[in-house]
């Protein structure tokens, strides 16, 4: 098959729906040859099904972030859907949470916030590291950010957890680039996705983007961003790492 990934294997975690910037970068993936496995966390069943809709039914491997057991255990699970000696070359970081209270900054606990970062940005060093072992020749970790660079309203501890996501990505890029592992990010604009609907006010968040994106923004379509993961995937950025590209229609780049 050809493509931009013709022949390469990709982890992609966080397909839980078709409205999913997860869904979308797996699906391109496929559509760019490449060989995709997923991760699924709690609704595994759910996952499951998802899976069956992209263009090549994918395996499901589940995977709790904040399980040492499950990261431990990683490795040796997608060997057994890629076999002995083959590695992936690829890593979709697509994995956020955050509880009720972390979108009350004033009032969040420590608990809510440790939960957020914990979830939002430590996993991206574990699980880059759980799947390390499978890239003995280097290879791509792309993950997804909300811009952290301003205070958005009713985003409050989430958008710390993106900043220390933005942060963990840049210390990443540095410790692995000498085994030739390139770790960027895409912070997209927001999308009506289930992850969306946990989000207290996103309406009013979303609104910016349906008066400042130059380029016009819909808020019901992740496949420009899963485009862009697919894009930070391939060897057409063979030297590009620590980086955030932007999906966004250009919203950030707009002044006050």
């Amino acid at each position: 098959m050809s493509g931009i990934l013709a022949g390469k294997r990709v982890l992609v975690t966080g397909v839980l729906t078709e409205s999913s910037i997860a869904f979308q970068a797996a699906k391109v993936a496929q559509e760019e040859g490449a060989e995709v496995i997923l991760t699924g966390f709690g609704r595994l069943s759910l996952v499951e099904r998802i899976a069956k809709r992209l263009p090549k039914p994918a395996p499901v491997i589940e995977l709790d972030v904040t399980n040492q057991e499950h990261l431990d255990g990683l490795a040796d699970k997608v060997r057994e859907h890629l076999g002995e000696g083959v590695g992936l070359d690829g890593i979709v970081h697509s994995i956020a949470f955050g509880p009720q209270g972390a979108f009350n900054f004033l009032e969040a606990t420590w608990e809510d916030v440790s939960t957020a970062v914990h979830v939002s940005a430590y996993s991206l060093k574990s699980l880059t590291m759980a799947c390390l072992p499978l890239m003995p020749r280097g290879g791509s970790v792309v993950g997804l950010t909300f811009d952290a660079q301003i205070a958005w309203p009713k985003y409050d501890w989430m958008g710390v957890a993106k900043a220390a996501l933005e942060s963990t990505n840049r210390y990443l890029a540095r410790d692995l680039g000498a085994k030739n592992v390139r770790c960027n990010l895409i912070s997209a604009g927001p999308i009506k996705s289930m992850a969306a609907k946990s989000i207290p006010g996103f309406e009013e968040l979303a609104d910016v983007w349906n008066h400042r994106a130059p380029i016009g923004w819909d808020l019901t379509d992740p496949e420009p961003a899963g485009r862009g993961v697919v894009g930070l995937l391939s060897d057409f950025f063979p030297k590009t790492t620590g980086e955030i590209v932007h999906v966004d229609g250009g919203v950030h780049m707009m002044g006050a």
